[in-house]
């Protein structure tokens, strides 16, 4: 076959025919693609309706009288070797995102791959242009991703401005994006201020969590104070605290919680206007304590029945709500953390 001047052609392809017609028979490129400086690529039209269902639709389209039996495919806007490179992925069904023509024309063959719905390539564009996003090219790439119907794209672009949104500002880009296109900049800014509000939740429910983490805690180390006893603060059965033990395995906490019940037995609340503050955060500890105890037995810990005995008139009346969702939200994290010991401490089984 006679190739003209400013011809491409594509490796000719291999058809096998239907059953009762022979052996398969090579055929040579029937169409051709036409790339902006009216160069040409001679193609397979199998090939391309395998592939893409647009370009399968023009191919099945009838000729036009006056024109020629050979059949065009105009492919204009972007550059021919990026053209070439689409062809060249028609033809093999492979595309490494890794591969030079993302750095290239990443953005071309995007482009194309959403024109003629080439499934394949569109996504691995989308992942080749998404870990090479910057400061100066992902302003471009999520007027794209927006035009071309790639949320997936879009939404890492959204995150890439949010977190370095400081160093797009200075680009031209965004400049340029500010005065022609206020409803994209207008989306941009939302997702921003959403995402700082996603940031700022996250980080108060973390810090409430914290607080019920340290509030079981707590609770352990007062059965523990109580019971066995520690450092400064003997068990309740009247034994002096145990110098000999040495640092409590959550001295920390269990410090604290010493130093509070120390104040507390020896506290003249009568003289403290409105009361002790130290007195009433150990009086809510004692609370919330009988709210988490379950011992069949009389419990150890000071006031636990007597508090006990009074949230069972509370519960008839209906009131304690409060304290009630306070206590699910310790016992689960007392549950969590317990769990997170078991996980830590057991043995790795390899396989």
């Amino acid at each position: 076959m006679k190739i003209l001047p400013g011809t491409i052609a594509m490796p000719i392809h291999l058809v096998s025919k239907s059953e009762g017609e022979g052996d398969g028979e090579i055929l040579g490129p029937d169409v051709k693609i036409v790339t902006s400086g009216r160069r040409s690529i001679s193609v397979d039209s199998s090939i391309l309706a395998s592939v893409s269902p647009v370009l399968q639709s023009l191919l099945e389209r009838p000729l036009k009288r006056g024109r020629s039996s050979a059949k065009v495919i105009p492919v204009l806007g972007v550059p021919c070797d990026a053209v070439l490179a689409f062809v060249r992925f028609l033809y093999s069904s492979r595309f490494s995102e890794n591969e030079e023509e993302v750095d290239k024309y990443g953005m071309h063959l995007l482009v194309l791959s959403h024109v003629y719905q080439v499934g394949q390539l569109k996504r691995a564009c989308e992942a080749g242009l998404a870990v090479r996003l910057t400061a100066e090219t992902v302003v471009d790439v999520l007027q794209l991703a927006r035009q071309c119907d790639a949320p997936w794209l879009y939404l890492r672009c959204m995150k890439f401005l949010a977190k370095d949104f400081s160093s797009v500002e200075q680009t031209e880009a965004w400049q340029f994006l500010q005065a022609n296109d206020p409803w994209l900049e207008l989306e941009i800014l939302q997702f921003l201020q959403e995402s700082d509000s996603r940031v700022k939740r996250r980080r108060r429910k973390r810090e409430q969590e914290q607080v019920y983490i340290e509030l079981s805690e707590a609770m352990e180390c007062l059965q523990h104070i109580c019971i066995e006893g520690c450092t400064d603060v003997g068990p309740c059965d009247g034994e002096p605290p145990s110098k000999s033990k040495g640092p409590c395995s959550k001295f920390n906490t269990c410090q604290g919680l010493q130093h509070l019940i120390k104040h507390f037995a020896v506290c003249d609340r009568k003289r403290t206007p409105g009361g002790c503050f130290r007195c009433k955060r150990m009086w809510q500890l004692f609370r919330l304590h009988s709210y988490t105890c379950d011992q069949p037995e009389p419990c150890k810990v000071p006031l636990c029945k007597q508090f006990k005995d009074g949230m069972q008139e509370v519960k008839v009346k209906g009131g304690e709500g409060k304290w009630e969702m306070l206590v699910r939200k310790v016992i689960a994290a007392r549950v969590m953390t317990s769990l997170a010991k078991r996980h830590k401490h057991e043995p790795v089984h390899e396989y």
